[in-house]
């Protein structure tokens, strides 16, 4: 059976939440799973610097993250985990990439657009506290893809934008230079959910309303009963479709138990019960995990020395796919 390479990666600039896992990483192991995926998971620690100045949460973000996709059960032996800062290769790719992708492009990027859009409205120059980092960041992630040669790589839609630059900076670079990249897809799976956090916006660290993965029980009950809800009472009827808790709901539920919810929703549930039972259903889900994260947290050796042997194994291919791309642009030797 013909395996397809298919990369995911998460930025190190924060505790994983519950919309990293509904999202991203429950997924990501799940298609690791498959026959016909040869799966690339990896830590964007370089990434994280766009974001982040400090280095204690950088360091601590990468080893939470680490423990949290070895806690949910990815098999580090059959995909590829790895840390992004321990293939060298990616970062050499990235300047020969910059050197070949075009300026007009980066301008173009949403995230750079917005800051300079923000900047303006705010009466500040167009560039002011933006970073070169921020500027250059779909090439980072170009490398990140190109050097593996990857075939599909599953985003949200605020990200298809970034891989459709990486798509046409190998194309660029493969018209230059003959046939190096392969051209990598972006991949939107409607089915996976977008959770709502506490305020009913986007869960996001960017917005402070997230519910960490792996907190006590207790704290996960704390923030489950911080999700925003209205101000209708015990017995009257809630639209489920407008509500956080239940969008929540059906992130963790199977059918039978969403439609469960939905009915009793509109028969007048009240929000604290409703509350008290999403804290349940999530908290058997994750339960078994967080044991698990515990014992890897308390072990960073165990983690660290599961990204190493993940580089080791990929450094052979990572430093052939670069020889080749060195070869084509004329970083050669004499002889």
């Amino acid at each position: 059976m013909a395996r397809h390479r298919v990369l995911t990666g998460i930025t190190t600039t924060g505790t994983p939440h519950l919309g990293n896992y509904v999202g991203a990483i429950r997924p990501a192991i799940a298609s690791s799973q498959r026959e016909d995926v040869d799966a690339y998971l990896f830590l964007a620690d370089y990434h994280a610097l766009i974001k982040s100045q400090d280095p204690a949460l950088v360091a601590q973000s990468s080893r939470e993250i680490a423990a949290t996709w070895l806690a949910l059960g990815l098999d580090h032996e059959s995909a590829h985990f790895y840390r992004q800062s321990d293939i060298p290769e990616i970062t050499e790719l990235s300047w020969i990439l910059t050197c070949n992708a075009a300026k007009g492009l980066m301008n173009r990027a949403h995230a750079y657009k917005a800051s300079v859009q923000a900047n303006e409205e705010a009466g500040e120059d167009p560039d002011h506290a933006i970073t070169m980092g921020l500027f250059s960041y779909p090439i980072l992630m170009a490398a990140d893809i190109l050097i593996f040669n990857a075939n599909d790589v599953p985003v949200g839609r605020d990200q298809i934008q970034h891989v459709e630059m990486a798509r046409d900076i190998a194309a660029r670079f493969n018209h230059h230079y003959g046939e190096t990249f392969v051209l990598p897809k972006a991949v939107v799976d409607d089915e996976v959910a977008v959770l709502q956090g506490l305020d009913g916006r986007k869960m996001s660290k960017s917005y402070g309303n997230t519910i960490p993965l792996f907190s006590t029980p207790k704290k996960l009950q704390k923030g489950i009963n911080k999700i925003k809800t209205n101000l209708l009472e015990p017995g009257e009827p809630k639209d489920p479709d407008t509500s956080a808790v239940f969008q929540i709901w059906c992130a963790f539920a199977n059918e039978a138990e969403r439609q469960e919810m939905r009915e009793a929703f509109e028969g007048g549930l009240a929000w604290g019960e409703a509350k008290k039972r999403l804290f349940e259903r999530i908290n058997d889900e994750i339960a078994p995990a967080r044991d698990e994260y515990d014992r890897l947290m308390a072990n960073p050796q165990e983690v660290e020395a599961v990204l190493q042997a993940g580089a080791e194994r990929l450094r052979p291919q990572s430093a052939a796919l670069l020889d080749k791309v060195r070869h084509a642009v004329g970083l050669r030797t004499f002889v």
